[in-house]
């Protein structure tokens, strides 16, 4: 059975009379603990997608099923539940709470979940044990990332997904981010959605998507994804 599968599914926009497609009878299957990324210019569909699968926006038509629910048939209480456990999300500009350190970023997501993975285990998964205390003021842009990874990882996602995660990151940063991601796969049997426009991280993954124009352009599986350190950036 396939872990993520998408049939059919559309998404329109309406402003008066004019109808947008964003995304239009897109299909396509995901195996449990793939690494998936998702490629395509501005405007492809490819947040409309991500927004959809993570109980964000509701499609127009077609269906979403992922571990055997439909996403898409759930109610307002039973999509926020499927948000709060089900889905880990990893953003571009982090979201993280300057008030709060590192610690408390983390603890605050595995309060509000049921959750199997301890904040001190979430934080020393991604290496920032040290700086656990520390307030977001005093992290880099890369630690502030592994702050973010953590705190979906300690809700012990099903999905995590992850829109342009190093995008605001120097390369050498975002090899690292993408290291972690991976070891969530690896470690914690994590499925891994990435949106990027990026097309040098289409090798270190599992299955790449690319969108176009709000369409499936082709589906691409890697059988030997590349190591993170052999890709050039």
């Amino acid at each position: 059975m396939n872990f993520l599968e998408f049939k059919d599914v559309s998404k329109e926009y309406r402003s008066g009379d004019t109808v947008i497609k964003a995304l239009n009878k897109v299909n396509f299957k995901v195996a449990e603990c793939e690494f998936v990324v998702i490629l395509g210019p501005s405007g492809s569909g490819k947040s409309t997608l991500l927004n959809l699968l993570g109980g964000m926006d509701r499609l127009t038509s077609g269906q979403i099923i992922l571990n055997g629910q439909k996403v898409n048939e759930l109610n307002e209480k039973a999509l926020t539940n499927y948000r709060k456990d089900d889905i880990g999300f990893v953003f571009q500009f982090y979201n993280i709470i300057s008030s709060l350190s590192a610690f408390e970023n983390v603890d605050m997501a595995y309060r509000l979940t049921t959750s199997k993975i301890s904040p001190d285990e979430a934080i020393k998964a991604v290496g920032l044990d040290h700086r656990s205390n520390y307030f977001p003021s005093q992290l880099s842009g890369g630690e502030l990332q592994r702050v973010s990874i953590a705190r979906a990882l300690c809700k012990e996602p099903t999905l995590m997904l992850c829109d342009e995660p190093t995008g605001a990151l120097d390369s050498e940063t975002g090899k690292m981010i993408f290291k972690l991601l991976k070891l969530m796969v690896k470690k914690y049997h994590t499925t891994v959605i990435v949106v990027t426009h990026n097309e040098s991280i289409a090798s270190i993954s599992d299955k790449v998507i690319r969108l176009k124009d709000g369409e499936i352009k082709n589906i691409e599986t890697n059988e030997k994804p590349l190591d993170v350190e052999e890709v050039i950036w």
